[in-house]
């Protein structure tokens, strides 16, 4: 039987990435056949001395964004699981990035010298191979994880239960574009409450309403028109939410494994 979770409980989680625990078992059996039709990258060699020059250079330069074993940080992707360090080849991919770094993602640009960057490169794809090769040691999800459901079961359950509230050529036109993997998972499991409303009614009789911002069993808080933070006992006050993103609430409650892959397989599918 799927474990119930309170409302409250289930908003303090969200952020926390649940979605990953609802993510398609795969059986040993096809895991051992997705491995044996799995092309086998080549894997790259690189001298010890190198790779400890690497190793230092990144703990002084990378570590405070991608950890200390390019596994990911606070705001910083796995390097062990990137696209880019996958493709690369001796550098030229790698070293490109380092050089321009990527602004928009709030990597700066880094001036080194072709050395310092070829013992980044050896690094990198040194903590790479050691990350394929831990049994039980993966931390990610990838794309294809999240494309088992079926797509036209998914159309269906979005018609029955979604369209109401939502449409594949309005709101979520593109959303699979904008948003991928589990990432879109979380999106469409946990909404961002952004347009929650409440109105609290004090026990004088006082009625205040805002933006909601802060919810949890013991505590409701709202920002006024003005932008001023109000918070009371939950229990001391009476309060209603206008949540369009409640009906999601609701939903996680009713799911069941199957609805949650083949809605997600649909949902992938509005690019």
């Amino acid at each position: 039987m799927r474990p119930r979770l309170s409302r409250a409980l289930f908003r303090n989680l969200a952020p926390l990435g649940l979605a990953a625990a609802l993510i398609a078992p795969v059986s040993p059996a096809g895991q051992a056949a997705q491995a044996a039709h799995a092309p086998k990258p080549k894997i790259q060699t690189f001298a010890p001395a190198l790779v400890e020059t690497g190793e230092n250079l990144f703990l002084q330069n990378c570590a405070f964004c991608h950890g200390r074993d390019a596994g990911g940080g606070e705001t910083g992707p796995d390097l062990t699981r990137s696209k880019v360090v996958a493709e690369d080849r001796g550098g030229d991919r790698i070293g490109t990035v380092i050089r321009n770094g990527r602004p928009e993602k709030g990597m700066p640009r880094f001036s080194l010298p072709d050395q310092d960057i070829a013992a980044l490169v050896a690094f990198i794809h040194t903590q790479k191979t050691k990350a394929e090769s831990q049994v039980g040691g993966r931390r990610g999800v990838d794309v294809a994880d999240l494309q088992t459901g079926n797509a036209q079961a998914g159309k269906q359950y979005f018609d029955g239960h979604c369209s109401s509230c939502h449409s594949p050529t309005g709101d979520l036109a593109g959303v699979a574009t904008r948003y991928q993997g589990l990432k879109l998972e979380e999106h469409m499991l946990y909404p961002e409450r952004a347009r929650a409303k409440v109105t609290v009614t004090l026990p004088s009789g006082e009625t205040i309403s805002g933006k909601l911002a802060y919810q949890d069993e013991f505590t409701i808080g709202l920002d006024d028109a003005s932008g001023w933070y109000h918070s009371w006992p939950a229990k001391q006050v009476k309060y209603k939410i206008d949540d369009p993103a409640e009906a999601h609430v609701t939903l996680l409650e009713q799911y069941t494994d199957a609805d949650i892959h083949n809605l997600m397989a649909y949902i992938q599918t509005l690019r």
